[in-house]
Parts: structure tokens; sequence; C-alpha cells
């Protein structure tokens, strides 16, 4: 359990500092580069809670997840400057939120042990995963990344899907380290490569129309 708290801990600072760094760039207060580093570190695991029942959520049970979230945006608020020098910072520290929050979304779905666990496994996952990033994008006013024709939903189903089909012959942590590095994996190799899903536009002029 120590290493799962410790997964738990490195993906919410991972995708407080994102949420942060997107605020400060956009030019938010104090409070709300804050508030944006909370929602999106602990907005995934509370939809989550609440989709399978588990209520309250538990990153409202313990104060040290809501602490480690605010510690970690107050640190990027002081060493924004340093932070901001690496390219592709918000990606970054999202992807490894991303590749945490989808195991331990997933693992807490498939802990509740239905004989058909793909569905609520892939959603625990997804959920989790994907939740506080489509807020933060939603409260500073951009389409979330899992709308675009980014590789991001797509990145945490197949981590999901890797955590189904080993958990029942590999240890619990193994299979958590394997859907965090198919998640990771994806999710980075989609940006350095520009993969993306195709795109539905709208048609602009109809051909071929029918002469009367």
């Amino acid at each position: 359990m120590f290493l799962i708290e410790t997964f738990v801990y490195i993906g919410t600072m991972a995708f407080a500092i994102s949420g942060s760094i997107l605020a400060i760039r956009k030019n938010l207060d104090i409070f709300g580069v804050l508030l944006l580093g909370l929602t999106t570190s602990l907005a995934g695991g509370v939809i989550r809670d609440l989709m399978i029942g588990n209520i309250p959520p538990t990153n409202l049970i313990y104060p040290q997840y809501f602490l480690v979230s605010l510690l970690a945006s107050l640190v990027t608020i002081l060493f924004y400057e340093k932070i901001r020098q690496f390219k592709n910072s918000i990606a970054f520290f999202d992807a490894i939120g991303l590749g945490v929050f989808t195991a331990v979304g997933a693992n807490a779905a498939i802990s509740l042990d239905y004989s058909q666990p793909f569905l609520i496994v892939a959603m625990g996952g997804l959920v989790t995963g994907i939740g506080g990033g489509v807020l933060r994008d939603v409260f500073v006013k951009e389409i979330p990344l899992v709308f675009r024709k980014e590789i991001y939903g797509i990145a945490s189903i197949a981590g999901s899907l890797v955590l189904i089909l080993t958990n029942d012959f590999l240890p619990l942590m193994i299979s958590l380290y394997l859907c965090f590095i198919m998640t990771f994996a994806i999710r980075m190799l989609a940006l350095k490569w520009k993969w993306n899903v195709p795109v539905v536009t709208k048609r602009t002029k109809i051909k071929n129309t029918i002469k009367s």
C-alpha cells in the first residue's frame, strides 16, 4: 500500500504542477493558480469515486492530498521561471499525471471485482486520468485535450487494458507500473511523433448536387 500511496502523491503533484503552469500562463491571480492546481489534481478522483459509489470521495476525506496539491502549486508559483525553461513542461507533467491516475483509477475500479470488468475498469482509469484535466481546460476557456485530435484518452484506455490483462498473473504493483508506462509512453510518443486522431470536419460545400 505504501507504493500505491506514493504513486498517488506523484500523480497529484504532477497534475497540480500542470494546472498551475497553465493558470500562470493565462495570467490568473494567486487564488486562481492554486484553485486550478487543486482542480486538476483532485477532480478526477472525486468524479471516479462518485461514479463507483465511494462516497464521500477519498480526496475529500483525507487532507494530505489537498495539502500535497497545494504545496505543488505554491512551489510552481515560486519557481515558475525555472520550470518554464523546460520545453513542453505542461505536456510532460500532464502525461505523468495521466499515467499515474489512470493506473490508480483503474485499480480502484478493478477492486470492485465485477465478473466482466473491462468497461468499468477502463472508465475508472479514463475518468480519473482525464477528469481534472478536462475541468482545468474548461475553466481557462480551452477545448479539453481529450476532445481534440490529441492522443490522450486513447492512451488512458490502453493503459487500463494493460492492467486488466496483467492483473491476474502479475503482482499488483507490477501491473500498475505497466499501466503507467503504457499510458505515459503512448502520450509522450504521440506528442513527439505528432500522432493524431482524425478530425471530423463539417462540409463547407456540397458537391454533385442534384439538378432539377
